[in-house]
């Protein structure tokens, strides 16, 4: 069956809780209404501006009408979903494995919580694992799709806000985590500034939603005609308009990695031969000019590694992403062991969504 055949008459439901869920899913969305599929958004919680969803994407306000809509299955680009959604649910991911540790010490990437019929994930290094913890648990398939938020990322666009044709000076994107034992945003404001007075570069700052409002007002007062901070629920342009990226241990690092341009990191918590890490404030300046140099020995280990990250690079892991659904939902997933009752879990979901009807 072709995946037009496969996707006609079902409903998906997009279940996002962050601002920068938008840009994740809506490759997905376009795909199945080319293919006849419909589609609906969730918006969980307070975090999420209902001003981003476009003039014709439609929006189900309460449980009790994504209830009465009955998907047939929900992509979540985070880390829970209530059982009392209807239809199987699909993990596409917020983000790469970029090494986070959670509590206990773990990589957080990798943490089951009983919540997903399947996990899409986006190459080798990250299926595997995926697949050890599948044959372990066995209540949920794993999937090599790729990551649908990158089908744009391999497209050129023409009409990018972010570049200047008329400077042709290099620009450094500078993204950081919110996470304040991992975040260079507070450690490396004289670095920046620096950088900024010394007007070799363009500099774009992109912060996670979740950053401290003092920091994100610290960064905004820093702002003339060589940097810019950006707010976004998008970050693709952002990163097609970056000859650099300085960065921390946020995953935003690898999809910039992703078009095989180098990252200057600054006491990531993962180094590896594809990143110029520096544990010292002075020397960021200096990684950055060494890595606009494309040393091909970088080069090549960035290469290798995003073969094992993200191998596909052609702007269709939307349509894979929508097959193995399909799959899942035709098939009924019956080789699936039931999934746990997470009683706590749940509880706390309900409590936030103020639904308690059984």
């Amino acid at each position: 069956m072709d995946l037009a055949s496969s996707t006609q008459g079902k409903r998906y439901l997009m279940y996002i809780a962050q601002n920068y869920s938008y840009a994740i899913l809506r490759p997905l969305q376009q795909e199945i209404l080319n293919n006849g599929g419909e589609v609906r958004w969730f918006l969980e919680g307070n975090e999420v501006n209902p001003d981003y969803l476009h003039q014709d994407e439609q929006r189900l306000h309460s449980i009790e009408e994504v209830r009465k809509w009955q998907p047939h299955a929900s992509f979540v680009p985070g880390n829970v979903i209530p059982n009392f959604i209807p239809g199987k649910k699909v993990a596409v991911f917020h983000g790469f494995d970029a090494g986070k540790l959670n509590r206990r010490g773990q990589l957080d990437h990798y943490n089951i919580r009983g919540c997903f019929d399947m996990y899409c994930t986006q190459g080798p290094s990250s299926r595997q694992p995926f697949e050890e913890l599948a044959a372990q648990h066995k209540h949920f398939r794993v999937a090599q799709t790729g990551w649908p938020t990158l089908d744009p990322l391999f497209k050129p666009d023409n009409s990018n806000p972010y570049t200047a044709q008329n400077d042709t000076r290099k620009t450094i994107l500078i993204c950081s985590t919110f996470s304040r034992n991992l975040s260079l945003a507070p450690k490396l404001a004289n670095t920046v500034k620096a950088l900024r007075d010394s007007g070799k570069y363009r500099i774009l700052v992109q912060f996670h939603p979740k950053m401290a409002t003092e920091i994100v007002d610290q960064y905004k007062a820093m702002q003339d005609e060589n940097l810019t901070f950006v707010e976004t629920d998008n970050v693709i342009p952002l990163l097609q308009a970056a000859d650099v990226m300085l960065c921390d241990t946020s995953s935003i690092l690898l999809m910039f990695l992703l078009l095989r341009r180098p990252v200057v990191t600054f006491n990531n918590q993962a180094p590896g031969p594809h990143l110029l890490n520096v544990t010292e404030a002075d020397k960021v300046a200096d990684a950055i000019a060494e890595a606009l140099s494309h040393p091909p020995e970088l080069m090549a280990s960035i290469e290798a590694f995003c073969q094992q990250l993200h191998p596909y690079q052609d702007g269709q892991s939307s349509a894979r992403v929508l097959a193995a659904t399909n799959d899942l939902i035709d098939s009924g997933g019956k080789e699936l062991k039931r999934k746990p009752l997470n009683l706590l879990r749940q509880f706390k979901m309900r409590k936030k969504l103020s639904y308690w009807r059984w």
